[in-house]
């Protein structure tokens, strides 16, 4: 179904009945990576699959689409539905969205599941890659979409999991290279949420990939004592939904 935020529409999916679990996407990804997360969850939650700005049949609302303009129109979709609080499960950028939700909308968050995600910053080099991304992006999209997904994985996955990354590049190159841009452009600019981390008192946990491209299994660990939070690492990487799932939704474990 659709909610038309600002004349544009967002698109999720609500499948099951309980209390409520959102699962939140990454860069480049949409609700349907979270087919088997609602297969696993749907007999003991309504679960809400979302697709952010810019991905999936969701449009473009910006040049940027910052972290809390997506924590914003989460949190209008819970109302429209009736739901006054929901756990969240975000993967990646969906866990940044997440932390954001937990910052402005506090009695909307029951539960907070980071997936493969962080509370800290881009650091200037990462800031620095974003924009050089966002360069190549817009000169040749087929070419970055190609190059930015094939670097989720070790070499060793990708020669595993060919055709599932085929798939995901197949569904990356559909989007516009505008949503791809803006959702950079909010992820640069996000603030340091480690203190929303430490200070948020109901359920949490961090799952980390052991052989994660993008978030050291160190920074994993760094964050997860600083924040007193509960960190479960996988044997994945970046995408444990492709590379052991089985592994990822057994440690999706919730209170409720």
């Amino acid at each position: 179904m659709f909610y038309n935020y600002n004349n544009t529409p967002i698109y999720y999916t609500i499948t099951g009945a309980g209390k409520t679990l959102v699962l939140l996407h990454g860069l480049m990804e949409s609700s349907t990576m979270w087919q088997d997360t609602i297969a696993h969850f749907k007999d003991t939650h309504q679960v809400i699959a979302i697709d952010l700005p810019g991905f999936g049949q969701s449009g473009n609302l910006s040049d940027t689409h910052t972290m809390e303009l997506m924590a914003r129109i989460v949190a209008e979709i819970l109302k429209t539905e009736n739901i006054a609080s929901a756990s969240f499960i975000g993967h990646s950028m969906g866990g940044y969205v997440s932390l954001a939700l937990a910052e402005n909308f506090p009695e909307m968050t029951d539960a907070l599941i980071l997936l493969h995600s962080t509370t800290t910053p881009d650091t200037e080099i990462r800031k620095k890659n974003r924009d050089r991304a966002i360069q190549i992006l817009q000169k040749n999209k087929d070419a970055y979409v190609s190059m930015a997904i094939s670097n989720l994985f070790t070499k060793k996955a990708r020669d595993q999991f060919l055709e599932a990354i085929q798939q995901v590049k197949e569904e990356a190159l559909s989007f516009s290279a505008a949503g791809i841009a803006a959702a950079h452009l909010g992820m640069r600019d996000r603030k340091d949420r480690t203190s929303v981390l430490a200070n948020f008192s109901k359920q949490k946990l961090i799952i980390a990939g052991i052989d994660d491209q993008l978030l050291p299994i160190n920074d994993a660990k760094y964050i997860s004592k600083i924040t007193n939070t509960p960190l479960k690492i996988i044997d994945a990487g970046h995408m444990s939904w492709i590379e052991n799932k089985e592994e990822m939704l057994n440690s999706m474990l919730l209170n409720d």
